[in-house]
């Protein structure tokens, strides 16, 4: 057995060993939750109401992190089209599975990463509070209900977190970082 064969049936285990999408229970609906929670979608109905009902500097706060989310999402994509991993064996989330059937790397991680690197660098208090304690349990529950191998969310996880270093680095030389922070 090869290295890399190692590594995949290591990742298989590890994967089958957090799924828990066929145990009902409190635990199974919360990652339920949590799963669906990171649809962009939701994150796009969110940011576009901070965008339509804030003030100027929610505005430009929303507008960050929809232009990030967008552009992370549109490089989770490419990826996906040109390694083409399928999705781990189950029946929970048959419209990732119909609409996205790759896996790697993980978008949902990716944006939870990026929007928690955000967070850090851009955000108020208690969005950084709220993405510390969500990022991870949102991208957890992916593997959690098993749409997700663990090596996916683990990659789209740090492709996040490069994202959001960037996406600092890009907002703050175009003024958006000091108008952000000075609100």
């Amino acid at each position: 057995m090869t290295n890399w064969q190692r590594l995949r049936a290591a990742d298989e285990r590890w994967t089958q060993r957090l799924c828990i999408a066929e145990n009902p229970g409190l635990l199974r609906a919360a990652a339920v939750f949590l799963a669906h929670s990171g649809d962009s979608w939701f994150w796009g109905i969110g940011l576009a109401a901070a965008w339509r009902w804030g003030g100027p500097s929610w505005q430009r706060w929303a507008l960050a992190l929809f232009s990030a989310i967008l552009g992370a999402g549109l490089i989770v994509m490419m990826l996906k089209f040109a390694i083409r991993r399928q999705r781990p064996a189950g029946d929970w989330g048959g419209f990732y599975r119909r609409t996205d059937p790759h896996s790697f790397p993980s978008g949902h991680a990716a944006r939870a990463a990026l929007l928690l690197g955000l967070a850090l660098w851009l955000g108020p208090d208690w969005f950084r509070l709220a993405m510390l304690i969500y990022s991870p349990l949102m991208a957890l529950a992916r593997i959690s209900m098993g749409v997700h191998y663990l090596s996916d969310v683990v990659a789209g996880y740090a492709l996040g977190l490069l994202l959001a270093a960037s996406s600092g680095w890009w907002l703050s030389r175009i003024g958006w970082l000091h108008a952000l922070i000075a609100g």
